[in-house]
């Protein structure tokens, strides 16, 4: 069987987050598993870092890549990122989901088209996604 190449990488950087979801690794952890979730990815393992004095990294490891974050709480900032391959799971859902979560003040996103010869470089078109409460 043959795979195709083809993935899509949207990155994103924040800023006007509040100090403590950001400098809070357990609570991103748990918001980047449901992300990863509701993008319809795989889930295989979560490494997370809590920063002292402030500041946290989860990276969440995919079957389909990877969604990341690392925060900089004392400046309101934190860098998003999601790769997938295929064309199945949809890497922006995710990134979606992480805004509606952190509601940034101010976001710079740009989604990379990747594994098809020379990488394209398009606008992201950024939703927040509806956070469905259980």
């Amino acid at each position: 069987m043959e795979y195709s190449t083809f993935g899509r990488h949207v990155a994103v950087d924040t800023w006007g987050v509040d100090f403590d979801l950001l400098n809070n690794a357990e609570f991103l952890q748990a918001h980047m598993v449901e992300a990863a979730e509701a993008c319809g990815a795989t889930v295989l393992s979560v490494q997370a870092k809590q920063f002292e004095p402030q500041g946290a990294t989860v990276l969440v490891m995919l079957s389909e890549s990877h969604l990341s974050i690392h925060t900089y709480p004392e400046r309101g900032f934190a860098a998003l990122d999601c790769y997938t391959c295929g064309e199945t799971v949809d890497p922006q859902l995710a990134i979606d989901y992480m805004i509606s979560v952190l509601k940034p003040t101010t976001t710079h996103a740009k989604k990379l088209v990747r594994g098809m010869g020379e990488l394209q470089v398009v606008e992201p078109d950024m939703k927040q996604a509806e956070l469905v409460k259980s």
